[in-house]
């Protein structure tokens, strides 16, 4: 016996593609046309006027149910797979914010570490600062060597004065 084969994905497509035109408004407009257009063919209209169908709607009430019986199924199926392709993009999207979460924990961690080593640095106002009282220091060694040397040199008033204090003036 032959083994009937079909690709589920072209039929899946299908599906996909049935149910989307069945929720359009062009569907129902021509479903709607359809329905109406048998009605008023059935309406009777007098005894010259010959009927489509030879009950009154059992033929239109069979053809929307087989119409039903076949849309549902699809729809179905078509809600399957749109909900397969979220499944996969949900936890792609899960994948992507743990990965995110993980490079959040490592920067917050690297930003903590940097902080902690900028504490640990001198400021540039400290060094600063530092440099000036190493610097007045020393011009206050050398004021205090040049002082002790003999023969040092005294000034329009009386004291004593370096090049060094007029430079610092």
């Amino acid at each position: 016996m032959p083994r009937f084969e079909f690709d589920r994905d072209a039929f899946g497509q299908f599906a996909e593609g049935f149910a989307r035109f069945m929720g359009t408004a062009r569907f129902l407009a021509w479903m709607t046309v359809i329905v109406v257009v048998w009605v008023l063919w059935n309406v009777p209209a007098g005894p010259a006027r010959p009927r489509f169908d030879d009950y009154p709607f059992i033929f239109l009430t069979l053809v929307l149910s087989l119409q039903a019986s076949y849309a549902a199924p699809l729809i179905l199926l078509a809600q399957n797979r749109q909900e397969a392709r979220d499944r996969v993009g949900l936890d792609a999207d899960r994948a992507q914010n743990a990965q995110n979460r993980a490079d959040m924990d490592f920067l917050a961690r690297e930003i903590a570490s940097l902080r902690n080593s900028v504490g640990e640095l001198a400021t540039r106002d400290y060094v600063r600062s530092e440099l000036r009282a190493e610097l007045r220091t020393i011009l206050a060694e050398l004021d205090a060597a040049e002082d002790a040397r003999p023969g040092a040199r005294e000034g329009e008033n009386g004291h004593r004065s370096s090049s060094r204090e007029s430079e610092r003036r």
